[in-house]
This record gives C-alpha cells, sequence and structure tokens, in this order.
C-alpha cells in the first residue's frame, strides 16, 4: 500500500543554509533517503521550491483564474514529499517520523487511493 508524507514546516523554522546546523539537517535527509531505498518503501520523493515560487490554478464559470502564492494562507507551508510502499499505516508513521523536519515542522501521512481500470 502507497502511503503519501507531506513534509509542513513555517519558512524559517528549522535548521537554515549557511549555519552549522544545515549540513547535520540535511544528512539526515541523505540518511533517511537511503533507509527507505534499503528497505524497498522508496517509490518517489521531491523537495520543493520555496512557496513564494507558487501559482495556485481554479478554474470558476469557465474562466482559469491564477494566484500567485499557495492555495492556504498558514505559517506551515509544504516543503516536499515522500511516497513509500509500506505494509500499513503502522509501518508509514514508523518511517514518517524519521524524516528530519518532523522534529520543527508536521509530516502528514495519507494512504494513496489505487483506482482501478
Amino acid at each position: 500500500m502507497q502511503f503519501m508524507c507531506l513534509i509542513y514546516s513555517a519558512e524559517g523554522a528549522g535548521p537554515q543554509p549557511d549555519t552549522p546546523e544545515w549540513g547535520p539537517f540535511m544528512q539526515g535527509y541523505v540518511d533517511f533517503g537511503k533507509t527507505v531505498q534499503d528497505a524497498g518503501k522508496f517509490v518517489a520523493g521531491d523537495a520543493l521550491q520555496p512557496v513564494a515560487t507558487a501559482t495556485t490554478v481554479s478554474v470558476r464559470d469557465g474562466k482559469t483564474e491564477t494566484i500567485d502564492g499557495p492555495f492556504a494562507e498558514t505559517k506551515e507551508v509544504l516543503g516536499g514529499y515522500y511516497l513509500l510502499d509500506c505494509t500499513d499505516l503502522d509501518e508509514a508513521l514508523k518511517y514518517a517520523a524519521m524524516i528530519p523536519t518532523a522534529k520543527h515542522g508536521r509530516i502528514e501521512v495519507r494512504p494513496v487511493v489505487v483506482w482501478d481500470n
């Protein structure tokens, strides 16, 4: 079963580039990536550009509207994701807790819907 682990944190929270904490923080991501790859759980994952680069699209009455910025106005923003293939939710939660941002942000874990064709 696949689970999407959505990585949220407030911009500026946690270790920042050009600080002594940044290297170990990023090494945590390298180590996590190796852990889930070695365990055969990794399906996909990427970091996202900063929220200032987001554009939100909606269609109302046949007209496409775009707005600069994210859909939701919150302190915490989506910074990246992992798609993991786990046996159940408990296993997915175990791996989500290993994602370094869990220490200063939040990891939302959601099962992926599998559509039958």
